[in-house]
């Protein structure tokens, strides 16, 4: 019997894995991985085989910057980010985390041709003004590529000069050899005069040489840019070879070797499948690797049945059981399994709070948020052990009871979490309501609580338009979001056990919450949901992404969907890559800060989902796009747990990572489920043997099959095709058990007309459907 060919999915070479080049013609650069030169062999900028800088790295403050990211654009073309913490921060030995969250970014570009220009861009994201130094280590020692590993034959003189103009300052390698030889009858004296000519411009500050530095002095008040250029002009015996390329050059210039290259590339013979002008390839690619991460992430020790499993939140961070992640990781895979559902549900019943218990913040009721297994928990130095402290858990839990009925139409899986579910909801309705606005707020009671309890539980997370942190208790926008779809999904459920009482006063209740919350939160002026309510009632009028929740949950009132679609998708919200967390208006956004400016993958998820069922398809088309098109950036098209908030545009052609992003994140690896989910409008009613479809296939994506996809009993396979008219289509190619593939709007939708849902229905009994 044959063996299975081994999984070998992760495999990914590269040559020469510990250098990074950028080249062209006979200028290479070769730097160390983080984009700096130490003096080493193989390593330098060369020009006509010859190592003219030798050592090239930036200190500030006299310590490296931490690199964030690190790659070549092009081959010609290289971008860095590097972060440091601002100099108050030193003296406490900050972890890269620690500053993400106050951070002074250094970015350089570089572009090769003849010499090399770089752009150095510094940019203070702290909410106070810093004084730095920038520091700039520089050698040269023209050695051959061949001498780099130390057996130097060549004998000249070496020197240095500094000088300063009105407009730049300059640093001037000069370097002469002479060597007589008598070769075979073939006498006399070889010279070269080669040098590098390294030129400080459009600085601000300027630059002074110190003992092999150049030295800037550097003073930026929150937000401020600062840049330079530096320009290297090898000198080739006597030839200058002045750079082709100029600040902002990751695309082509009017210069003769783009010209040259674009006459080639537009003359040359082309290649392509169906697929290569797509992302079609990307997509899959990365559905598959979720399902691959899932796996790797499994808690076996969890498992209360084969098919019913548990995972953790994150690697290398998160190996542990969190509420929240693991509930939206279980129901965000139930287009794969919803085996994720049936083993996730039965451990947080078990661990469900069942006294008051202030250093775990534990209540009867309440859904738990974190469980750890190292020593610190174990040995109780810390609550994580078993630890309460979000009330995101509790409104998931009856969300993810309803997803699992409508999977599966089991009332035996389903039923023992009926009353757990009631449970969680009635603890939100009592104990998180302490200022009795009838919003449900949270404050921590545990000595080494969380002081955010909600979706965004970094502790600087929720702030007033100043950047001021918002005092506890606090209740924000997204979290009533959350409890309005737990009740109306669980009101439904609960009709089909035929606890009518229960649903019709949880429907009632939904309604309500959802009349107030529009009216509390809604900013007219902004056009905009406010990201929460302080404890005086007052809007906190931030704008982050907390809002996307309220679409993604349907509390947003059809008629401020459009204004809050918009104002999500301006520039200072939507990168390109993704929606920001906070705005870059804001004073208190930073591009790295967890909360405060990254873009998280699985915000974009049920926020394509919701975009979906308010018959927003353009806006979908773009959410979808915009995470499909980030992974294709990635090894392994695995989406990362969240990535930096900068602007996608000529100057950030890749978006940087969070510093300590978790790789393979389990919400990350579920996020292209819930994104295919909304583009296919796909949507099980297991209880009445249905599957809904409503297709609207972007160009990007002409055609997906998906096989054995399981809706209660049965399995089906299903072909989705985009025809030439734009519209899309699909074809039942096998289908096994009971089930009608019914095309229609989601019985969820939230616009659907009457004759909308008639028409797709007749359509749906055409042969083939």
């Amino acid at each position: 019997m044959p063996l299975e060919r081994p999984d070998h999915s992760l495999i990914r070479l590269r040559a020469r894995p510990e250098t990074i080049y950028v080249s062209k013609g006979r200028t290479v650069l070769a730097t160390d991985r983080d984009g700096f030169l130490a003096q080493g062999p193989d390593k330098g900028l060369f020009v006509h085989q010859t190592r003219l800088l030798s050592r090239y790295r930036y200190l500030i403050d006299g310590r490296p910057p931490h690199a964030v990211s690190v790659s070549n654009v092009a081959q010609h073309s290289w971008l860095g980010y590097y972060i440091a913490p601002p100099p108050k921060a030193y003296t406490r030995h900050p972890k890269v985390s620690e500053i993400a969250q106050e951070t002074i970014e250094l970015r350089l570009s570089r572009y090769v041709g003849e010499g090399l220009h770089e752009d150095v861009d510094l940019e203070n994201f702290t909410q106070e003004g810093v004084s730095f130094a920038l520091e700039l280590e520089l050698d040269a020692d023209f050695a051959d590529q061949d001498e780099t590993h130390g057996n130097r034959k060549q004998v000249g003189q070496l020197s240095c000069s500094w000088s300063e103009g009105e407009e730049a300052a300059e640093l001037r390698f000069d370097y002469e050899a002479h060597q007589p030889y008598d070769h075979q009858g073939e006498k006399g004296t070889a010279s070269i005069h080669r040098g590098l000519r390294v030129r400080f411009s459009n600085a601000t500050t300027r630059p002074r040489h110190e003992d092999q530095r150049i030295v800037f002095r550097i003073n930026l008040a929150p937000r401020q840019h600062w840049h330079c250029c530096i320009d290297f002009v090898p000198v080739m015996d006597g030839r200058d070879l002045h750079p082709i390329y100029s600040c902002g050059s990751f695309q082509p210039r009017a210069n003769d070797y783009d010209r040259s290259s674009q006459v080639f590339m537009s003359e040359a013979t082309r290649f392509a499948t169906p697929e290569s002008m797509t992302l079609s390839n990307v997509v899959i690619g990365t559905l598959e690797q979720g399902k691959r991460d899932l796996d790797a992430l499994r808690l076996h020790d969890l498992d209360t049945a084969e098919r019913a499993w548990t995972v953790a939140a994150g690697l290398p961070t998160y190996i542990a059981l969190f509420g929240r992640d693991t509930l939206t990781a279980a129901w965000e895979a139930a287009p794969v399994t919803s085996d994720i559902m049936q083993g996730t549900l039965p451990v947080l019943t078990r661990l469900q709070g069942k006294e008051m218990n202030d250093w775990r913040d534990e209540e009867p009721g309440r859904m738990l948020h974190e469980a750890h297994t190292g020593p610190l928990a174990t040995l109780n130095h810390t609550p994580k052990g078993r630890y309460y402290g979000s009330i995101t858990t509790s409104g998931f839990y009856p969300f993810v009871v309803a997803q699992l009925w409508h999977w599966t139409g089991d009332k035996a899986f389903v039923k023992p979490y009926l009353d757990p579910a009631i449970a969680a909801l009635k603890w939100l309705d009592e104990s998180c309501d302490e200022d009795h606005d009838r919003f449900c707020g949270y404050k921590t009671r545990s000595e080494l609580g969380l002081e955010n309890q909600a979706w965004k539980d970094s502790s600087d997370a929720i702030v007033y338009e100043d950047g001021s942190q918002v005092p506890k208790p606090v209740a924000t926008c997204e979290e009533q979001g959350i409890v309005y779809a737990a009740m109306m999904n669980l009101a439904e459920v609960l009709w089909w056990f035929d606890r009518g009482d229960e649903a019709k006063h949880l429907y009632k209740a939904a309604r309500e919450l959802k009349k107030r919350f529009n009216d509390a939160f809604w900013m007219e002026n902004e056009g905009f949901f406010a990201m929460a309510l302080d404890p005086d009632k007052r809007q906190v009028g931030s704008i982050g992404s907390n809002a996307l929740h309220c679409v993604a949950t349907g509390i947003a009132d059809t008629a401020l969907v459009a204004r809050t679609l918009e104002r999500l998708f301006a520039e200072d919200m939507f990168t390109g890559w993704g929606v920001r967390t906070l705005s870059s208006l804001h004073p208190a956004f930073n591009p790295y800060s967890y909360h405060r400016g990254t873009v998280w993958p699985v915000e974009h998820g049920p926020f394509a989902i919701g975009a979906y069922r308010y018959g927003c398809h353009d806006y979908v088309e773009r959410i979808c796009r915009s995470q499909f098109e980030t992974a294709a950036l990635f090894d392994f098209c695995r989406l990362p747990e969240c990535i930096a908030g900068h602007q996608r545009d000529e100057d950030h052609p890749f978006p940087a990572v969070y510093p300590t992003a978790n790789s393979p994140q389990a919400w990350s690896a579920t996020t292209p489920y819930t994104l295919l989910q909304a583009m296919l409008g796909l949507q099980p009613f297991a209880p009445l043997r249905v599957l809904f479809i409503d297709p609207w296939l972007p160009a990007w994506l002409p055609e997906i099959t998906l096989s054995n996809l399981h809706v209660a009993n049965a399995t089906v396979t299903i072909r989705f095709f985009r025809k030439a008219n734009g519209r899309s289509g699909y074809q039942v190619l096998d289908k096994r058990g009971s089930l009608h593939v019914l095309r229609q709007p989601s019985p969820w939708s939230l616009t659907a007309t009457y004759w909308e849902r008639a028409k797709d229905a007749l359509a749906s009994l055409a042969p083939g459907h």
